[in-house]
């Protein structure tokens, strides 16, 4: 899948293409040691992890609620490689644990983030091999 499911523009190193993707292919081609099925599974399991965590963090009340959620989000995003989703979930969890309230604009960052990679995710969905 990392090679494979996405056109990818000559002449652009692999670097930056990686950079620009939601999801670091090569990242989840690791660590799902290549085996190309379960990484189209663990698209599908992230893809419900984090909309699930989203309605929670939208609808959190308490600190304890809004620093669990941006956690899980965080930890399940730097599993599958999307690392600019867990590095605003990150930046949210700091600004928690360091006493500065967490404002709607953090959470609609997140939430744009997370209909990024959704929508990166249903795309590659429709590419899956038989």
């Amino acid at each position: 899948m990392a090679q494979g499911s996405l056109q990818v523009e000559k002449g652009e190193p692999e670097q930056e293409r990686r950079a620009e993707r939601p999801i670091d292919l090569v990242h989840l081609a690791k660590q799902c040691l290549g085996d190309e099925h379960l990484e189209y599974e663990v698209l599908r399991l992230y893809d419900t992890t984090i909309k699930t965590y989203r309605k929670r963090l939208e609808q959190a009340e308490s600190f304890d609620d809004l620093l669990a959620n941006v956690h899980s989000i965080k930890g399940a995003s730097v599993g599958v490689g999307a690392f600019t989703l867990a590095d605003l979930a990150k930046h949210a969890e700091d600004e928690l644990r360091e006493g500065r309230p967490l404002t709607s604009e953090h959470i609609h960052d997140i939430a744009m983030a997370i209909e990024e990679v959704g929508a990166f995710i249903t795309e590659m969905l429709a590419n899956e091999p038989e």
